[in-house]
Order: structure tokens, then sequence, then C-alpha cells
């Protein structure tokens, strides 16, 4: 089987344009549910040759007991399990373990019960026996799509940890600026001077870790900041 790497993160626009530096990503996991423990066995090796961790479950019950870990990975998961079957264990896990790509095996799907996966989300529907490369194909396409998916989530908490540090006319300020106003009419629209609008502007560039205007009108367009009533 190939060993072709991916990578594992690649600056966004908000990273790049704040000028932060990407946070080294954490390893993505891979879990197999499945009660079939030559099915594990085998799943297990070929995730490992890849360089990817694994955890292995022998039913959902189990893999529920298991705390999330706040990585990307992806889940491969048979359908027909002895306790939750794995569609209902994909309705229960989209809600807590958002970002995490399913994909679906089993020994006699048949087309309603794919279907039914793909409209709920999952990555991929694979029937028993499957071809090593085409196991291979979905878990990497699976986890460049999470790995892209828990970069994002992570530059957004960050985005909105700094934005919580501004203050309500910090706030106000940043609103205005964004949306195209000059220091003197946002000075107007608050009832403040220009030199004190100056001020708080930098501050919010400063809090912000904006490099730019054009940077932070970008953070406002990711963060839905829009022009306050005044």
């Amino acid at each position: 089987m190939g060993h072709e790497g991916i990578e594992l993160s690649t600056p966004s626009a908000i990273d790049r344009q704040s000028g932060s530096s990407t946070m080294p990503q954490a390893e993505p996991i891979v879990y197999v549910v499945d009660d079939d423990i030559s099915v594990r066995e085998s799943l297990e090796l070929m995730i490992r040759c890849e360089g990817w961790k694994s955890q292995t479950f022998a039913s959902a019950q189990e893999f529920l007991s298991r705390a999330s870990v706040a990585a990307p990975g992806c889940l491969i998961l048979d359908v027909n399990l002895p306790d939750l079957n794995g569609l209902d264990l994909q309705k229960q896990i989209s809600a807590d373990r958002t970002g995490m790509p399913i994909i679906f095996i089993t020994g006699y799907g048949d087309v309603p019960m794919s279907v039914r996966a793909m409209k709920a989300g999952a990555a991929e529907f694979l029937t028993k026996p499957f071809g090593d490369n085409v196991m291979l194909d979905a878990m990497r396409t699976a986890i460049e799509k999470s790995v892209a998916e828990f970069a994002h989530r992570k530059e957004m908490q960050a985005l909105r940890d700094r934005y919580a540090l501004l203050s309500s006319r910090e706030r106000e300020v940043m609103a205005l600026v964004v949306s195209g106003l000059m220091n003197k009419q946002v000075g107007g629209e608050l009832g403040i001077s220009e030199i004190t609008v100056k001020a708080h502007r930098g501050n919010v560039m400063r809090k912000m870790d904006a490099a730019s205007l054009a940077d932070l009108v970008t953070m406002a367009a990711a963060l839905q900041i829009t022009r306050p009533d005044i």
C-alpha cells in the first residue's frame, strides 16, 4: 500500500493576514468501530502504516464511553453493530463531534441505507470487501477535510478570544471603521473626537493583531460584525 502523506495545516487568510504563526496541528486519529476483530486489526495495520494514530472499538457504546479528543481525524464505522447501529451512532455524535467525517462500511448495505447515511453527512459508504486503495483514498480525503475544519475552528476561536478583549467602545469603533467610515466620520457617529477615535482604533488593531485595515475587515467578516445602530 502507498505511504503518501497529507499536509496537516496551511495558514488561512485570517492567519496569514494577521501575521500570527500557525500552531502545530494535532496528529490525526482514525477511529474504527466494528465488532469483527479481523476487520479492526486489518484496518489498524493499514492506518498505522500510513503514519496516523488509530483507536479501535468493538461496539458503539465502547466508542461513546471514550472522551472525545481535540484532534482532527475520521471515523470508520460498521453499519451493523450489536448494540447501537452505525446509522444511529452517526445521528448521536453529529452534535458533539462535529467535523469528524464518517466512512461507513458494511457487508450487506443497500441503496436506501447508503442514501440515508450520505444525506446525514457521511463521507463515504463502502461495501465489504473493499480494496486497500479504496479505503486509503477515503481516509485521506476524510482526514484532509477534518484537518481543514479543525484548523478553521481553532483560528475562529482565537479570533473570538481576541475580539472579547475589546471594550464596548472599541467594538463600536471597529464596526464603523470596517464599514468604510473615516476617523472623522466615526467620531461624528459616536459623538467623540477624532483623536479619541484614533486611540480606540489603535487599540483595536493591536488587540486584534491586525496588520492592516484590510486584515481587520477580513476578521470582521469572519466574525459577522455589522455596523451598529447608533
